[in-house]
């Protein structure tokens, strides 16, 4: 079983690349590490699920992600925005920034604020290092930020959620319902 673990963590990792293009062979070594990273956080985050043996987080994390994905890549293909340093047209939102942030809102929202200081130190790296690099402007980097965070806070509820309240708004009744779960 713990290979299995190991197994889906390696596998993640991979779809990440390939799902993103992060990694360029020509990257400076403030390139590279922010690109290490930014793969880092959600790996981290998807490997988190395993480790509190979290199935239901992890399937809002799968939620999570490819929501983020997809919405940071629909806004890359219909918004032309050079980059800054004139290299193509897909400036606008930050693949990079938004992984991250994805990742760390994720282990927020899941685990406690106390469990994702570290990453969201790590997603603010990254966030650098587009900036510093000249790939984006602070509207890509904190565009990508939003994305990130919103689909972690939206798709994923607190591990030890105890109580959940829903609104019923229909056209003639309105409602609200509560429920607690004992532990």
């Amino acid at each position: 079983m713990r290979y299995k673990n190991h197994a889906s963590l390696l596998l993640l990792s991979s779809s990440l690349i390939l799902a993103s293009p992060i990694c360029a062979a020509d990257n400076s070594d403030l390139e590279l590490a922010g690109d290490i990273i930014a793969v880092a956080i959600p790996a981290l985050a998807y490997g988190s699920t395993y480790y509190r043996n979290d199935k239901v987080g992890r399937q809002q994390f799968y939620k999570s992600f490819a929501t983020n994905l997809a919405a940071t890549q629909v806004l890359k293909s219909t918004i032309d925005k050079e980059r800054p340093n004139g290299s193509d047209d897909d400036s606008f939102p930050s693949r990079h920034v938004s992984v991250a942030f994805q990742g760390a809102s994720f282990i927020h929202k899941r685990y406690g604020l106390e469990y994702s200081i570290p990453a969201y130190v790590g997603a603010g790296f990254v966030a650098y290092t587009r900036l510093e690099v000249d790939e984006h402007d602070a509207t890509d980097v904190l565009a990508g930020a939003a994305l990130g965070i919103a689909s972690s806070m939206y798709l994923t509820k607190s591990y030890n959620e105890q109580l959940h309240i829903a609104t019923d708004l229909a056209p003639d009744y309105y409602g609200v319902s509560m429920h607690y779960e004992f532990h």
